[in-house]
């Protein structure tokens, strides 16, 4: 099944710290949505939700994978479905021009007032770097605002997956 990762999941390493497998497919895009960092997260930080604005101007980028039914369970758990997300299905595009259905999440807890955790955002700016993603998007990401983790070993633990020779 079509997974749309367009935040911190992005970054294949991460996913597969979550999931144990994923295969990336193609770079998508979910028309009239944008990338916002207000979604509450049970740190107290800012994730990211694609939210829809009907903007036939905005959209959102980010990673379709392919993953197994059995680990959509998994997903829904680590994501915090019923617990600040809901699974929705969307339609991208392709660069191919095709369009294609997938799952993903939307922020049902929202706090526009809240700022990502520095590691989170590292998460986020590396699966798009990692996929190839447009730098003009590439610097928008940059230029969200974050913070330091006052919990200095949940950051640690959050970055060891890019040490060398972490999760392979």
């Amino acid at each position: 099944m079509y997974y749309f990762a367009y935040g911190s999941n992005m970054s294949s390493r991460r996913l597969r710290q979550r999931l144990g497998a994923a295969r990336a497919v193609a770079v998508a895009r979910l028309p009239r949505h944008r990338l916002c960092w207000h979604k509450q997260g049970r740190d107290g930080s800012g994730k990211c939700d694609a939210a829809p604005t009907g903007d036939p101007g905005h959209a959102v980028l980010g990673v379709l994978y392919d993953v197994a039914a059995v680990q959509r369970a998994l997903l829904d758990r680590v994501e915090g479905v019923g617990a600040g997300y809901e699974a929705i299905e969307v339609g991208l595009l392709l660069d191919t021009g095709s369009t294609v259905a997938a799952f993903t999440y939307r922020a049902t807890l929202i706090d526009a007032d809240t700022l990502p955790f520095h590691w989170y955002k590292t998460h986020v700016l590396r699966g798009a770097r990692e996929h190839g993603l447009p730098e003009e998007y590439i610097a928008r990401l940059e230029a969200v605002p974050s913070r330091d983790d006052p919990d200095r070993e949940r950051q640690r633990r959050e970055l060891l997956i890019y040490q060398p020779g972490a999760l392979g």
